[in-house]
This record gives structure tokens, C-alpha cells and sequence, in this order.
């Protein structure tokens, strides 16, 4: 059998994000807390607006503490415990208020055994919906977000995952068929899986109708977990009929969509043929617990100082002129340890000019977002600070044709930061 999720490491929510106005009526209790002792209120309902607000104060607050910490140098004696003691109190209160935008996973896993049991029903397959580490709790905006792609998933694996209760005893199997739904976490990245026990997904056919749409030369052999990939293009599924439930393939896109672009995140297929399939979706924390206030890199092209988010950040790499090639219609690649990049030259996106110096003496930042990557060509990186992101008073996508997110506020002064994803997607439609 695949092997099951790694273990959840279950979290709970100790506060409701929600949009309802403000309400203070009394909740449960916290059992020993002293204040449930004598009935006082122990939580109340905080509008995500006022916790916007309060990450927004958060993040500068940061900022005057990278302020004053370059400035108390000088008198460094009297200044460092003082400037300790608040950098532990930033932290702290960075860490609560992330903490109470946290909310289980069960908001949304619980619903679905209605949706699964309805949809076993009306394909006539008999299906048993388990859940795993639904106590996990994830930042509300994620949990939100992950609510259409499961949908998705799961209405593959009961309609096209699972065989019928017929084709499951022919095959030696229970005529219940078994789906299940998982969570965990692994450090700063969260896994949700929709695995089913199903007859899993043919790579060989899967290749031929690669071939067929010509998305795959005849003669090209692909490794197993690349071919499985195809079915997440758009309009790709290898059904033979389409039903009113769902079509393995169509709309895989969309789910990719949501995943990559709205969540940062990644889609992994496992599948053994005759014993089932794993959909594993993973999601970067660090890229959401706090969008307002990010590590970023501070870089140096010419004049201009600019800002990538650490979080896209692979290595920092100092290219030899062996490393570099040129390409037809001026594009260039750099070879970072083995690994082939493509090489932007972000003064070409400014038209601010480097100061000249030759790629030998510049830095290779290495990004990625999802499958896509490149090395940004850079003059200097100068260090690796937070900074709090703050947009414009009216919409703005790129300066010149470089995306970026908005102004990162370093205390004395904003640099733009760089929207990494649109800048690959964009280099990539190019390409193509």
C-alpha cells in the first residue's frame, strides 16, 4: 500500500477569525484558567479587519526597532539589553497575533464527509471517508483557499478513483472503497492529502494521450511521476465518459491554479496501479502566516536598492564566466552547481543601468516559485532584514515592466519589492 501522511501534529485554534461584526457574548470557558473560575469571559470574537490592523502596527513596530538598532550603535553599551528586551517583546507579540488568525482544518473537513457521502450515492459506489489531522490549524486565509481544491480532489477520487463495489470484488477487493482526507505539518510547510484505494492512474495511458494532444514528442520517455503531471493541464483527462460529478484531469488546472499561484504552495501525484492514488498538496507557512511583514533581501542594481522575499529565495550564488551562456535572441542561462537557470538581468526591466561591473563581480540570487526558476542577476547583496510591505493609493503592478508587490518599508527608507512569481510567469510566457 502507498504509505500513509506523516503523522499531524495537531494544533488548535485559540481564537475565531470571522467576518461577523464584533460580538462579546460569553464563550466556554477554559477549564482551570482562573478567570473561568469566577465566569468571566476567557475569548471573544475578533473581526479580521481589526487583526489586519494590528499586524499592520506589528510590522511597525518592527521597523523602529531596525531604526533605532542601527542608529544606537554608537552607544552601544547602554542600548543592547535594552534593544534585546524588545526584540524579544516584537517576536512574542508578532507570534500571538499570527496565532489568533489561526483556525482548524475541521472547519472545512467536517462538511466534506456530507459531500463524499452524497457523492458515493449517486455514482452507486460504496465509499468509507476517513479524516486525519483535522485539528491542524492553518492561517484563516489558507483554510479558506484550500476549500474549492478539495472539493475538486475529492469528487475525483469517489467518481473516477474508486471502482465500483462489482470491479472492487472481481479484483479481490472490499466493495467499500475507502477515501481519505489528512493534514499534517513538517516544520513550516503543511500537507494536505486525498488519497483513495482506488484502481489508480495508468502512466502508459497517460502517455499516449500526451502524445495524442502532441503535449509529448512519441519518442520521449518520461520517469513515471512526470508523466502523471499531464493531468494537471488544462483540459487533459484520459475518462473514458464525463459525468455530471467530475472528469480526472478537467479542471485539474484550476486546482493547480489555486495551489501554486493563490496558496505558493505545490501538487505531488503518487499512484500505484490497482491499489490507489495520493494527491499531496503542500504550503509554504512562512509565505502566508503574515504577508504585511516579510524577510526579504536587500540588493543593490546601480543605484537602485530593491527588495526579493527571502521565502523565493533558494541560494545566493557568485557566478564564474564559464557559467554564463548565451542563447539565441540574447537570452543567457547560468550554470549554478549543475543546475541549469535561466539568467535575468533585472537593469534590463528598470532601464537603470548596472554600474558595469562584470558578471564575475556580481551575485546570482537563485528563485523559485513552484516549478518555475531563474537567477536574477544583482550588483550586491547588502544584507537580510524584515520589512512590512505596504501597497499604493492607486493600483500598480509593475514599475517599467518589472512586477512588483509594492514598497518594502525599512525604517529610514522604501526600496520596491520584486514580485518574484509574475516576474518567472512572465519570462516564461516569453519563452513560450
Amino acid at each position: 500500500p502507498l504509505p500513509p501522511p506523516p503523522e499531524a501534529q495537531a494544533q488548535t485554534a485559540p481564537a475565531e477569525a470571522v467576518h461577523e461584526q464584533e460580538a462579546h457574548e460569553p464563550e466556554h470557558p477554559v477549564e482551570g484558567h482562573p478567570q473561568a473560575r469566577q465566569g468571566a469571559i476567557s475569548s471573544v470574537r475578533v473581526g479580521t479587519d481589526r487583526l489586519d490592523k494590528l499586524i499592520e502596527l506589528v510590522g511597525k513596530l518592527m521597523v523602529t526597532y531596525a531604526v533605532i538598532s542601527q542608529a544606537g550603535t554608537a552607544a552601544a553599551g547602554k542600548t543592547t539589553s535594552s534593544l534585546r528586551e524588545l526584540d524579544s517583546v516584537i517576536g512574542q507579540l508578532q507570534s500571538e497575533v499570527e496565532t489568533i488568525r489561526l483556525v482548524p482544518l475541521k472547519q472545512i473537513f467536517t462538511p466534506m464527509q456530507r459531500l463524499v457521502k452524497s457523492l458515493g450515492q449517486k455514482v452507486e459506489k460504496k465509499v468509507r471517508f476517513e479524516l486525519q489531522g483535522e485539528d491542524l490549524a492553518l492561517d484563516k486565509s489558507i483554510v479558506e483557499s484550500l476549500n474549492e481544491p478539495l472539493v475538486h480532489l475529492l469528487r475525483n477520487a469517489v467518481d473516477h478513483g474508486l471502482e465500483s463495489p462489482a470491479e472492487r470484488a472481481a479484483a479481490g477487493k472490499d466493495e467499500t472503497g475507502t477515501v481519505l482526507l489528512s493534514a499534517s505539518r513538517k516544520g513550516e510547510t503543511a500537507y494536505i492529502q486525498v488519497h483513495d484505494d482506488g484502481h489508480g492512474l495508468d502512466p502508459e495511458r497517460i502517455r499516449r494521450k500526451a502524445v495524442e494532444k502532441g503535449l509529448l514528442p512519441e519518442s520521449e520517455r518520461p520517469s513515471e511521476a512526470e508523466v502523471l503531471q499531464f493531468i494537471l493541464k488544462s483540459g487533459f483527462s484520459t475518462a473514458e465518459k464525463i459525468t455530471d460529478v467530475s472528469g480526472r484531469g478537467v479542471g485539474m488546472d484550476a486546482v493547480v491554479n489555486a495551489i501554486r499561484t493563490g496558496l505558493g504552495g505545490d501538487i505531488l501525484i503518487e499512484s500505484v496501479l490497482g491499489r490507489g492514488a495520493t494527491f499531496t498538496i503542500s504550503i509554504p507557512l512562512s509565505r502566508s502566516a503574515n504577508e504585511g511583514i516579510v524577510d526579504a533581501l536587500v540588493c543593490r542594481l546601480g543605484q537602485d536598492v530593491f527588495l526579493i522575499p527571502s521565502r523565493d529565495v533558494v541560494e545566493i550564488y557568485m557566478p564564474a564566466a564559464r557559467d554564463v551562456v548565451c542563447l539565441p535572441g540574447g537570452r543567457e542561462t547560468v550554470d549554478v552547481r549543475g543546475e541549469i537557470y535561466a539568467l535575468l538581468r533585472l537593469d534590463r526591466f528598470l532601464e537603470s543601468p548596472s554600474d558595469g561591473r562584470p558578471v564575475t563581480s556580481s551575485q546570482a540570487v537563485v528563485v523559485r516559485v513552484g516549478d518555475q526558476k531563474a537567477a536574477i542577476l544583482v550588483d550586491e547583496v547588502l544584507r537580510q532584514q524584515q520589512v512590512v510591505i505596504t501597497g499604493f493609493t492607486v493600483p500598480v503592478q509593475s514599475i517599467f515592466s518589472l512586477p512588483i508587490l509594492g514598497f518594502g518599508m525599512m525604517g529610514e527608507s522604501d526600496a520596491m519589492v520584486v514580485n518574484i512569481e509574475e516576474l518567472l510567469q512572465g519570462f516564461q510566457d516569453q519563452a513560450a
